[in-house]
């Protein structure tokens, strides 16, 4: 069971997503009301999100006036679960959530802990995910029923320690632990694949896993030198460092391994191989229904992503670009460093220049160029855009956020426009 929390400024828009009104949603029939605490029953996004409005208003100086939260439980765990069995869940979640100890920058304990079993929210069974896993979204207010804040320092450490109790408290095997239950059979898979490989390179090595059912993504650094990899098999991410055994399985061992399982042929090549130049493999190229870009999106890039994959330390992110709108699981604390760039209190375009900053960042679009046709990423352009091996996440967000300001401009809300 995993799950993940953020305090949000754009309420409206998450109700209207949880609640399966927004546009974005294909299958909102496959979408069910759990529960609506501390206020009418049955009412719409809007109707929701007006009592949590008036809950607020008296606290102007809360940016994010809700909190977001999602929970996904090993479909296995679920299976036969009723409403009433989600009801228990989300109550479960909720006091353990409150329950967490949270220290500050001093290493004290946080003294006013959390209580968003006391506060306005309404959760929502969602079953349309293409995993087919069903998972809890929930929006809360920020001011529970007695008037006081629910504090948001670190909730997303909240949101992980909470998931990992509940788990256990069920006997349920926890995110972590499956994730490293799978990792023995990866590992063989991999070894599998060198035993198949007649001659030693990464392109036979991704073809072999292919067949398998993996993705092999490569990462560089500047010279072109490949320093590590990741395997990709439906929702699941395993890095090459974790996987075989003494780290016999990567990026600067993975050879040797391979010629130890071939000394034959190992012997006739040349001593000092010329190791060949391919390209990363590029993810599927997808339907924009779909919400992937296309393939061609990081041609020229030394390293690209496009955040299209749930991780522990990402947060799922809505934004709109060129008329569509898009999903993507981005750092957190790239999302601060966004919302410090782009600050809504003193902006009155900061919606459009951080769609415009998210949509370069996941290499959705490219300052260099147009779209290209499909929907997807893609600059017609011959100049890189992307993240260089070494810069960190944040540098390149503040790169996407001035190339953003620099085509829209900052439009202050007393009127004057600085460019």
């Amino acid at each position: 069971m995993i799950a993940k929390a953020k305090s949000i400024s754009h309420g409206i828009r998450a109700m209207l997503y949880v609640s399966g009104e927004s546009r974005n949603k294909k299958h909102p029939e496959k979408i069910t009301r759990i529960c609506d605490n501390f206020m009418p029953q049955g009412m719409d996004a809007s109707g929701i999100w007006t009592e949590m409005k008036f809950a607020t208003m008296d606290r102007p100086d809360i940016k994010n006036n809700v909190i977001r939260l999602e929970i996904s439980p090993a479909m296995e765990h679920t299976g036969d679960f009723t409403v009433e069995d989600w009801q228990q869940l989300w109550n479960d979640f909720a006091a353990a959530f409150d329950k967490q100890e949270i220290l500050n920058d001093d290493g004290e304990v946080i003294p006013v802990p959390t209580n968003i079993s006391g506060s306005k929210s309404s959760v929502w069974l969602h079953r349309e995910a293409k995993s087919g896993i069903p998972h809890l979204h929930a929006v809360v207010c920020r001011i529970d029923e007695n008037g006081d804040i629910n504090n948001d320092h670190a909730i997303h450490i909240r949101a992980h320690r909470a998931a990992e109790q509940v788990a256990r408290q069920r006997g349920w095997t926890t995110a972590k632990h499956i994730h490293e239950s799978r990792i023995p059979q990866v590992s063989e898979d991999c070894m599998e694949a060198l035993r198949e490989l007649d001659e030693w390179s990464w392109e036979g090595y991704a073809e072999k896993l292919a067949a398998k059912g993996y993705e092999l993504h490569l990462r560089k650094d500047k010279k072109d030198v490949i320093r590590g990899y990741v395997l990709h098999k439906g929702s699941s991410r395993f890095k090459g460092s974790e996987l075989g055994k003494g780290r016999n399985l990567t990026a600067s061992r993975i050879e040797r391994t391979w010629e130890k399982l071939h000394p034959g042929q190992a012997e006739q090549e040349s001593p000092t191989p010329k190791q060949p130049v391919i390209t990363t493999p590029n993810p599927s190229v997808h339907t924009e229904s779909e919400q992937k870009p296309q393939a061609d999106a990081g041609r020229n890039n030394p390293v690209y992503e496009y955040y299209t994959e749930w991780q522990p330390d990402r947060l799922r992110t809505e934004f709109e670009y060129a008329g569509k709108n898009y999903d993507r699981y981005i750092p957190e604390k790239v999302l601060d460093c966004l919302n410090n760039e782009f600050d809504f209190r003193e902006l009155a375009n900061w919606q459009a220049l951080q769609n415009l900053a998210i949509a370069f960042f996941t290499l959705v679009a490219s300052p260099y160029g147009e779209v290209s046709g499909g929907g997807g990423g893609g600059s017609q352009s011959d100049l890189k855009w992307g993240r260089d091996p070494e810069e960190d996440e944040i540098e390149f967000m503040r790169r996407c956020a001035r190339e953003a300001s620099h085509r829209l401009g900052l439009q202050k809300k007393s009127g004057m426009k600085r460019k």
